[in-house]
């Protein structure tokens, strides 16, 4: 070690250390002994009075690793997990119509209709990741980690040769994470409310694909915010407008007074790809050619 090196040497053992060069005396090996670090003590970090700590982990573990990988900005993707690709659409057709059970190829049928969003979700992360410097700084695509549009965004990141990021929720009937993602990059989170709050903390914009529950969950939380001005305005890009006027009737929520008409204008309908990345790009130089993601995120 020479001198400089034996300057900056550490004062005290890390807590890896001492966490894996610890002996346990033979006494004191048995699993009733409370001998071990606690902060090794899986069991006691599991106890209920530990909730606190476990979500301050859950939070900090993410944004750690998020910043020794270099992540700044980041586009998240929202959608159905149920959308497939097609060739899974079309063999869930083939499949009921031989079955001749009528729900069953009522299903199907949307689901292969429905394939377009599986596919324009996969061309937009391609577009974002091929073009990946045009906000001024690197983004990268953030998904909710699992199946559907989601794997689809990431595969898109992934075919057009760049990062992505996943951020799963344990369910119990949830699967492993989609095939695409960064493994630095692929988290999996036990509280929706610290997942949902990653999913923006970098985001300079959000985009919504047609979903159900968790996806309308999810995009109410960034309307939410965004009304009430808890978040600075990014794009909110929602795809397929049939879909959302069906579903959603936000004009008749204006009209009724409970939300304001300008509150209509934190959303814009786009149809393709392209349309969308072209909306992102638009906002962040509109009036201002200059204008970099950073700033527009620092405000």
């Amino acid at each position: 070690m020479n001198k400089k090196s034996a300057l900056k040497a550490r004062n005290f053992p890390s807590a890896q250390d001492e966490a894996t060069s610890v002996r346990l005396p033979s006494r004191y090996a048995g699993p009733e002994s409370s001998y071990g670090m606690a902060y090794a003590d899986t069991e006691f970090l599991l106890r209920e009075e530990l909730r606190p700590v476990r979500m301050q982990l859950e939070l900090m573990k993410p944004e750690l690793i998020q910043r020794d990988q270099g992540v700044e900005s980041t586009i998240v993707i929202f959608g159905s997990a149920r959308f497939k690709p097609r060739e899974e659409a079309e063999a869930m057709l083939e499949k009921a119509t031989a079955a001749g059970h009528p729900d069953a190829i009522r299903h199907a049928e949307r689901m292969v209709a429905n394939v377009r969003y599986y596919d324009e979700a996969r061309r937009f992360a391609e577009l974002v990741t091929r073009d990946a410097d045009a906000l001024g700084e690197r983004v990268i695509i953030t998904t909710g980690g699992g199946p559907g549009i989601m794997e689809a965004g990431n595969r898109g990141a992934f075919e057009a040769g760049g990062r992505s990021m996943g951020m799963s929720i344990h369910l119990p009937f949830e699967e492993d994470p989609n095939p695409y993602i960064t493994p630095e990059l692929c988290f999996q989170f036990h509280y929706f409310a610290i997942r949902k709050m990653h999913f923006l903390m970098r985001a300079v914009a959000l985009v919504s694909f047609p979903g159900g529950f968790g996806t309308m969950d999810e995009l109410f939380e960034v309307l939410t915010l965004a009304q009430t001005r808890k978040i600075r305005r990014r794009p909110i890009i929602l795809f397929g407008r049939a879909f959302w006027d069906r579903v959603v009737n936000f004009e008749a929520l204006a009209d009724e007074g409970v939300i304001s008409v300008g509150d209509l204008d934190l959303i814009h309908y786009v149809e393709t790809a392209e349309e969308a990345w072209e909306a992102i790009k638009q906002t962040y130089t509109d009036g201002n050619p200059d204008m970099t993601a950073r700033q527009v995120r620092e405000g």
